[in-house]
């Protein structure tokens, strides 16, 4: 088995076809066609199926292929911490956050990271551990910080609580219910989720439920922070955000906090990253700089 097999493997399955994946790779397709025969006479199983919408792994290629993915990242990942450690400061960075380091911490860490590694290529992933946990098993994001998850970690992973957080009710400027003293104000109010990958409901539900409050009115879910900031700013919509959302200064013309008495709860941030191998100095350094950029 030779490492191009891997990389044609992986290759296919990235891009969907082998046509795609031989322009991709600068490669004849009928080579590329047999290198992966090779790859499945060796092995002694089918990988794929041609169907119209491409090649689709068989449930062998599904197994053989999440190794084959880890083994390729965990190369790349090698070569690029050997050359930052010798000065070439070269490589890319993969990080998954959630909405509050977005904008509580990357702000401040992102324009340092750049003037130190101005060549890193930065992947920027905006979602909470769910929708990032394959990545961080199989090596393509470095780690992931945000909030904390409601399930289980994945064995080879390990979590570090990064600090305590709390959450604020955010609306447009000048809005109607702007001046509310206590969150049972608004129970009358409409709401958009921020929620990228859990259900945010059932989260506003237990929150207002500790308030004994109904259950809120939720007319906007969003996939996104810019859909929450352009929903916030162009309708009467609340959200409850990170209550870094008060120092944010791309939304501070147009958002403004509500000022109630009550404090309301958020899930700790955490970061989390695989437990058996070390982060390259890149990513390291950026982890360090989100760390240091964070509540004191």
């Amino acid at each position: 088995m030779k490492l191009t097999q891997l990389r044609d493997l992986v290759a296919i399955v990235k891009h969907g076809s082998l046509r795609s994946a031989a322009r991709h790779l600068e490669l004849a397709q009928p080579a590329l066609t047999r290198s992966i025969r090779t790859l499945e006479r060796e092995l002694g199983v089918t990988l794929f199926e041609r169907e119209v919408r491409g090649m689709v792994l068989t449930s062998a290629g599904k197994l053989f292929y999440e190794r084959a993915a880890m083994a390729m990242n965990q190369l790349k990942r090698a070569t690029e911490e050997l050359g930052q450690s010798q000065g070439d400061m070269q490589g890319t960075v993969s990080v998954g956050l959630s909405i509050m380091p977005h904008v509580g911490m990357l702000p401040a860490a992102l324009p340092v990271f750049r003037r130190k590694f101005p060549k890193i290529k930065l992947h920027i992933i905006e979602g909470l551990y769910p929708a990032i946990e394959a990545g961080l098993r199989n090596g393509t994001v470095d780690f992931y910080m945000g909030a904390t998850p409601q399930s289980v970690v994945a064995p080879g992973l390990v979590s570090e609580k990064l600090f305590e957080n709390t959450r604020t009710i955010v609306c447009r400027k000048n809005h109607p219910l702007g001046k509310a003293k206590s969150i049972r104000d608004l129970a009358a109010a409409q709401w958009a989720t921020t929620s990228l990958s859990h259900n945010a409901s059932d989260d506003l539900n237990t929150l207002f439920d500790g308030f004994g409050m109904s259950p809120p009115d939720i007319m906007l879910q969003a996939q996104s922070t810019m859909s929450v900031m352009v929903a916030l700013a162009h309708t009467d919509l609340l959200a409850i955000l990170p209550v870094q959302w008060n120092e944010f200064p791309l939304t501070r013309g147009h958002l403004q906090v509500i000022p109630i008495q009550e404090s309301l709860p958020a899930p700790d941030v955490v970061c989390i990253r695989r437990a058996d191998l070390p982060m390259t100095p890149a990513a390291e350094h950026l982890y360090d700089l989100l760390r240091r950029h964070g509540p004191d």
